[in-house]
């Protein structure tokens, strides 16, 4: 995605709050980290890679996945909801067409397919300006691949998490094991990974890349509550900077 579209997007959708991105491969931490910042904070939770991960889901259970016009269509016309359900683990739900599709859009297949269709220039053009309405108002962290170079380069806090392709294999075989799924070798699942970050990295639009004016985390050797913790002394200083303005 060029500057350009980056900058019209800023333009015709300006940020009226205080924004957080949070950027990095799969793996990482981010999905959990910005889900307990979300809460810690009070804060609303975009997840914008459940977008795509419902869009390939929905292309696999028909056969589509390599059918990139379908893929197009059904960015601008599937019904994909979040909602925030206490008692469930994760709380925050996707809903595919009312649908409760939360574990169906992890499994690495789909991930894989949702790698694939995000490379997909009128796909990510149907999407970003919803990714964009969803956090502009303010009091809002997105996380993804682009959300502080493309989506949002004007948050007011940026977050690039990283690790080890080692500890990310490790951390995706026991997130299978507890959802009581058929677990691959650790060989394959680590292929997996590297499959997947070739494929984000050297896409031509909007590779994964750390925005320049990003704070990056190793999260290898950190517990999830050292990485929070981390991120919400940052976010509070900003957003108590911004309150005396």
């Amino acid at each position: 995605m060029s500057p350009d579209f980056a900058a019209d997007l800023v333009h015709r959708i300006p940020k009226t709050g205080v924004v957080v991105a949070i950027d990095g491969p799969a793996g990482t931490g981010k999905s959990s980290a910005t889900k307990r910042l979300a809460e810690r904070l009070g804060f609303t939770h975009v997840d914008t890679g459940a977008l795509y991960r419902s869009i390939g889901w929905w292309l696999k259970q028909r056969g589509e996945e390599s059918n990139e016009a379908r893929a197009a269509e059904l960015a601008r016309v599937l019904k994909i909801e979040f909602k925030r359900i206490p008692y469930l683990n994760p709380s925050n739900r996707v809903f595919i067409e009312g649908e409760d599709r939360s574990e169906a859009i992890r499994t690495p297949e789909v991930s894989l397919i949702a790698s694939q269709i995000s490379a997909i220039p009128e796909v990510r053009s149907a999407l970003l300006e919803l990714q964009r309405r969803m956090g502009a108002s303010g009091g809002a962290i997105l996380e993804g691949r682009d959300i502080g170079t493309v989506i949002f380069p004007d948050a007011d806090v940026k977050f690039f998490l990283t690790a080890s392709v080692e500890e990310r294999a490790k951390r995706r075989l026991s997130e299978l094991e507890a959802l009581g799924k058929d677990v691959p070798s650790f060989e394959e699942v680590r292929r997996q990974i590297e499959t997947r970050d070739s494929a984000d990295r050297n896409r031509k639009v909007a590779p994964l890349k750390q925005a320049e004016d990003s704070i990056l985390i190793d999260t290898s050797e950190l517990t999830l509550d050292e990485v929070v913790d981390m991120m919400a002394q940052k976010v509070i200083a900003v957003s108590q900077r911004e309150g005396t303005q």
